[in-house]
């Protein structure tokens, strides 16, 4: 289960809302790269799969790989729009350790 907070839902509204064609489903998956071995990405998707996992935030789908799991499982979402360093944070409690951006992760 992914958890956001407010400021995370308002914005992923906020994006589904500039982009009319773009479907209900937001992704969230881990890609591998970034300085700490995976990074995330939270992407539009047409295309659910049948084994996808979807979770419920508000009016917010969300659709995981089961496969991501391992990864994602009780990942936290935040929003700043700090000027300086703006954009989604995430507190990943299966994180051996993040890089200092916070965008990217290694597993232990």
């Amino acid at each position: 289960m992914i958890d956001l907070t407010p400021a995370a839902a308002t914005e992923l509204k906020r994006l589904q809302s500039r982009y009319p064609q773009a479907t209900a489903w937001i992704r969230f998956e881990v890609q591998t790269g970034g300085c700490a071995d995976f990074s995330y990405e939270i992407r539009f998707d047409s295309e659910k799969q049948e084994t996808d996992q979807e979770y419920a935030y508000e009016a917010i789908a969300i659709i995981i790989d089961p496969n991501q799991l391992t990864y994602l499982d009780r990942l936290k979402v935040d929003y700043s729009d700090d000027l300086m360093g703006g954009g989604f944070r995430f507190h990943n409690p299966n994180a051996a350790r993040t890089c200092g951006c916070g965008q990217s992760f290694s597993i232990s």
